[in-house]
């Protein structure tokens, strides 16, 4: 299996190169040179999780790893949880059930694709005898869960950008309590937008990185984070009916990561119906699944921070395989005048959205109906993004044929002031969220107007 840009000039990449790389050099997202086809008869007769990745993860791995190799390292890769294979799956009534991804150390899916990311990243430093520095912006999980996957690695350093906006408390001090010679939580005067526009920044001059070292991406445009979200799709078609049935997908989204490792494990053979991409009221997704308008616009904060994002980052991939069929050259000028001209696709391409994708945008207001009417008709408490999704669900409930699984992307006590205002109250807090609450906070304040952050890198490493 090798690997190549979604815009045509990156190509030929082994799995440890797109590993390393993160982003192709031409700007683009990589893609595997084809969909590896799933033998379902053999995932039915295998019972974990782990069972599950062991055959999905070598699928993408053998131009870099033998199996063997991989299976080990899986032995290892996923700790820290506190549910018997790290996923519950919660009945609501005869056509929902509820995908909580939130048993991890950090509390949220993000655990999945960020451990296997660190796993594989020390075996390769390992291997070459090198060193790497992590460098990303978080808008809520992925900082916290990035740097709690690489912690333990001696031969990777953590920089996070943790910007202006309304992450919980609980969110930011799950990176800023770490005590770690390895950990640098950055505290930075922006958006998100802003904060990833100084990673993009570092991705292209590395002025800061040592001869030989490094610079690795740990948000979803990393290939590996998509392999690790693929194996939970197939885990749950496997336990909700064995792989035989059809489901339906709903999946709160920012960046599009989740969504499109859904329907990349479609293309390897899941039976699926519909994904229903929810949204909060920043809504690109939403006006190019409904109207073909994917313009960006500023962000809006709401109380599902995770979401707070104008641009989809993930979003090119679907461009290029499902809209584009993987035409390199037609994505590459389609994205080349983005975003300061929207991305609109031919009507007559554009139609096929709705044999796979329905959406849906949630405000704050029905966001808490919705949080509210879970609690009081099932008993069942979720955070705000799993109600962004939950609620989409509801507006699409007379039309949906299949058994629907709601993905929980986060444990509710990671928003206590929010299911406080809900009216709802949580009795278990898990407690490693509320361990933090009390921790002192280690984080440096930095400008990103200048070259503040890094100067600061390059003192640190």
């Amino acid at each position: 299996m090798f690997f190549h840009s979604t815009r045509g000039k990156d190509k030929n990449k082994t799995f440890e190169e797109v590993l390393i790389q993160g982003l192709a050099d031409d700007g683009g997202l990589f893609m595997p040179d084809n969909w590896p086809e799933v033998d379902l008869d053999y995932l039915r007769k295998q019972e974990s999780f782990i069972d599950v990745a062991k055959y999905i993860v070598p699928l993408f791995t053998k131009s870099s790893f033998n199996d063997d190799e991989v299976k080990e390292i899986l032995n290892d890769t996923w700790h820290d949880f506190d549910v018997e294979d790290f996923i519950k799956i919660s009945p609501i009534d005869k056509s929902i059930d509820i995908l909580e991804l939130f048993h991890g150390p950090t509390a949220a899916f993000k655990d999945f694709g960020l451990q296997l990311a660190a796993a594989f990243f020390n075996k390769s430093l390992t291997k070459q005898n090198k060193t790497a520095i992590v460098f990303g912006a978080t808008s809520g999980d992925t900082g916290s869960a990035a740097i709690d996957a690489c912690k333990k690695f001696s031969s990777i350093k953590s920089f996070i950008l943790i910007p202006n906006g309304n992450m919980s408390e609980i969110q930011r001090k799950q990176m800023t309590t770490v005590k770690k010679s390895n950990v640098f939580p950055i505290l930075a005067d922006g958006t998100f937008d802003d904060c990833q526009d100084i990673v993009k920044q570092g991705f292209k001059e590395r002025s800061f990185l040592k001869e030989d070292q490094s610079l690795l991406a740990v948000n979803s445009i990393n290939w590996v984070r998509i392999i690790g979200q693929i194996c939970y799709y197939f885990y749950a078609g496997l336990k909700i009916n064995q792989l035989y049935e059809q489901l339906n997908f709903s999946i709160p989204t920012g960046n599009f990561g989740n969504v499109f490792s859904c329907y990349a494990a479609s293309k390897m053979g899941l039976p699926l119906s519909k994904i229903i991409v929810a949204v909060n009221r920043n809504n690109i997704l939403e006006r190019f699944f409904k109207e073909n308008d994917y313009s960006k616009t500023d962000v809006i904060e709401t109380i599902s921070p995770s979401m707070d994002i104008s641009v989809a980052s993930n979003f090119e991939r679907l461009i290029y395989d499902f809209y584009l069929e993987g035409n390199s050259s037609l994505c590459s000028e389609v994205y080349s005048k983005f975003p300061n001209q929207p991305i609109r696709i031919d009507k007559n391409i554009w139609k096929k959205t709705s044999k796979l994708f329905l959406s849906y945008s949630v405000d704050d207001a029905d966001t808490y109906e919705c949080m509210r009417l879970f609690s009081k008709k099932y008993d069942y408490i979720m955070d705000p993004h799993t109600a962004v999704a939950a609620e989409a669900v509801s507006q699409f409930y007379k039309t949906l044929d299949e058994k629907t699984v709601i993905l929980s992307t986060a444990h509710p006590a990671k928003f206590p002031k929010i299911i406080d205002k809900a009216g709802l109250h949580l009795a278990d807090i898990p407690s490693r969220l509320s361990a933090v609450i009390n921790k002192d906070e280690i984080a440096t304040k930095l400008s990103i107007l200048d070259d503040s952050v890094f100067k600061f890198i390059e003192q640190n490493n």
